[in-house]
């Protein structure tokens, strides 16, 4: 049996009422975890691009594709895992802060490159983006200062370079036709 490592998949859908439940669902009905999921607009008219990140060896990751694909509103599902592509969070942190503390807290928000978008005398409101362990990485630095509420983005990626989707006339990979 394969290692179960965390997956990545973009999944172009039909901007229509009820897609992300039954995707969802679907999820839910073969027992699949979901750790992120964000769905977005996407550069053509009426499709979506969900991109949902979940543990799965290879065996499971062929059958959440085909699974997908069965899927009426699917149009085209991209396994992202072992693909060149670029993948980012957004996290908001307020975090206690003693005036004395706030100019250590700004330098440290300079080395993840993240930035102040709030203050108060007790308080300071962080803005960071990035990959989810830069994210991570933040949070625990700031943890001793005092997090008093966070809240975080699912995942967005795409491939590097070239790849592109033509959305507008998907074409039916061969995966899609023969998957089980």
């Amino acid at each position: 049996m394969s290692q179960s490592v965390q997956r990545t998949f973009a999944v172009f859908v039909e901007d229509k009422p009820g897609v992300l439940n039954r995707v969802a669902s679907l999820f839910r009905r073969r027992s699949f975890n979901i750790d992120s999921l964000n769905v977005g607009a996407t550069h053509e008219p009426g499709v979506s691009r969900m991109t949902i990140v979940c543990e799965a060896d290879e065996d499971k990751a062929r059958r959440i594709e085909a699974n997908l694909y069965k899927m009426v509103n699917v149009l085209w599902v991209d396994d992202l895992t072992y693909k060149q592509s670029i993948s980012r969070v957004l996290a908001l942190i307020k975090v206690n802060c003693e005036r004395i503390q706030r100019d250590e807290i700004l330098k440290i928000c300079d080395v993840f490159r993240a930035r102040a978008i709030d203050m108060s005398p007790e308080r300071v409101t962080i803005e960071i983006t990035g990959p989810q362990d830069k994210v991570d990485g933040l949070v625990s630095v700031l943890r001793p200062f005092g997090i008093l509420e966070m809240v975080q983005t699912g995942t967005v990626a795409m491939t590097r370079g070239v790849e592109e989707h033509d959305l507008a006339h998907p074409t039916v990979p061969a995966s899609r036709s023969t998957a089980a």
